[in-house]
């Protein structure tokens, strides 16, 4: 028994300088491999999410992302006409000058079309509102709803002349509506002058005048008794009503 526990030992005094010498090489090929590698149980290396407790700062939008304007435009779409890209594009002028739509002949449609995007695809040449994604109908974007409105009589333009498409003028016309509700946009009532007199002292609205005295069968009107009525017309009556009239 002792001979065999001396046997094993010097068999695990030959085993532990290689044991220790390749642990030693492992230890010094893993320090250099980033940390978020780890050896996993099939021997392939895996990179695990570095996890901390800080995390960092969402990156400022730049001048250029694209979807950053959009989501600032679709929360905030009277800024867009104030930006530079829509004065670049449209100026001082109304969204919809200059926009003729694609149609056979010369002669332009009675009416426009029901709407631009069909199938989820935009159709060519599109209406002012549908073309520019940036414009958005909003009851608070007063400056674009003016401009489908005529300043000297306050009616809305009509869509032969701005180009919309039927679609969007129902939401145009009820957008109108909803600033008009909120006072963000003036209600526009002709002034009507009245030339005529409508006190109580005028003849159609004065105190009725009491009625006359009538005697015993004297009728209402004097005329009413002079009236005969047509031997035909008269025949015709008596004729209608002969199982009702007394005999």
């Amino acid at each position: 028994m002792a001979a065999s526990i001396r046997v094993i030992g010097r068999i695990l005094s030959r085993i532990s300088p290689l044991i220790s010498h390749s642990v030693q090489h492992n230890e010094s090929h893993l320090q250099k491999l980033p940390a978020r590698l780890l050896w996993t149980r099939t021997g392939a290396l895996s990179e695990l999410p570095s996890r901390s407790l800080c995390t960092a700062a969402a990156p400022a939008a730049k001048d250029g992302d694209a979807e950053a304007v959009k989501v600032r435009y679709k929360d905030r779409p009277w800024d867009y006409l104030d930006s530079e890209e829509y004065i670049e594009r449209y100026g001082s002028s109304p969204v919809w000058t200059g926009y003729r739509r694609n149609h056979k002949g010369g002669i332009p449609p009675q009416k426009t079309r029901k709407q631009c995007i069909r199938g989820g695809r935009l159709c060519s040449n599109a209406c002012p509102i549908c073309r520019d994604p940036n414009i958005i109908l909003h009851y608070q974007n007063v400056k674009l709803l003016e401009q489908f409105i005529n300043p000297y009589t306050g009616m809305v333009y009509d869509p032969t002349r701005t180009g919309v498409c039927m679609q969007q003028q129902k939401i145009l016309d009820l957008t109108l509506n909803k600033a008009r509700d909120h006072g963000f946009l003036p209600f526009e009532i002709p002034n009507v002058e009245f030339t005529e007199d409508y006190s109580n002292k005028h003849h159609a609205v004065g105190s009725t005048p009491p009625p006359p005295c009538l005697n015993s069968g004297e009728p209402w009107y004097k005329w009413y008794g002079t009236i005969q009525p047509e031997e035909t017309e008269l025949a015709k009556v008596k004729k209608m009503y002969r199982a009702y009239l007394k005999k």
